[in-house]
């Protein structure tokens, strides 16, 4: 083969774990009704609060087994599809420092070690405080984050779940990496503008 041809030749462009998080999550705001369908299949794989993914003998431990995926499904079976959250820097910035941190310490949870929330950690990238937060636990591959996610297992107030079905919300930054005493951890920082500021409303002119 001719090295000119080789060196003509396009590279493709591989994906990231946090665009391959963000499609995935698009896909389901795009189409809540075909990821229920999705939900559906993953059901058949409990065996009591234990769920068995094809190829894996391990098992996964649910805290509410398959009640909350039925949840799932009938939420998903009323949502309205909406508009793709669009990757926003400044949040990207803020969810890569919390993945990291957590992770090296082998924390959990939305508050940071020196007490600092969602809206606090993207200030300091430069944006505002006016942004959401989901984190996934425990893996590393896309569908199974964003599926943690959206069921929500063992969260009172789905809030996961709603914020990412929240049709105000446009814009999303993630950052994924390895966590000590959870494998992997994945940030999900959203919310209505690019950098967290607040939305500006414009008003008629009253004449």
């Amino acid at each position: 083969m001719p090295l000119v041809w080789l060196l003509a030749t396009p590279t493709l462009h591989a994906q990231t774990l946090e665009e391959t998080v963000l499609a995935k999550i698009n896909d389901a705001r795009a189409n809540p009704r075909a990821y229920a369908e999705k939900l559906r299949e993953y059901r058949s794989y409990f065996d009591g609060e234990i769920v068995y993914m094809p190829g894996d003998y391990n098992g996964v431990l649910t805290k509410e087994g398959t009640a909350v995926v039925d949840e799932t499904i009938a939420f998903l079976e009323r949502q309205e599809p909406l508009p793709a959250l669009t990757q926003a820097e400044v949040l990207a910035l803020a969810a890569a420092d919390f993945s990291q941190e957590q992770g090296a310490l082998g924390a959990r949870g939305h508050k940071g070690a020196d007490g600092s929330d969602p809206g606090a950690r993207v200030k300091r990238r430069g944006g505002d405080v006016f942004v959401g937060e989901a984190i996934a636990y425990g893996f590393d591959d896309a569908e199974q984050i964003v599926r943690q996610m959206i069921v929500d297992d063992g969260v009172p107030d789905r809030g996961h779940r709603r914020l990412l079905f929240d049709g105000k919300l446009k814009f999303a930054g993630i950052g994924c990496g390895p966590h000590s005493k959870m494998d992997h951890i994945c940030v999900v920082d959203v919310s209505a503008t690019k950098d967290g500021r607040p939305v500006r409303v414009r008003y008629a002119q009253q004449r």
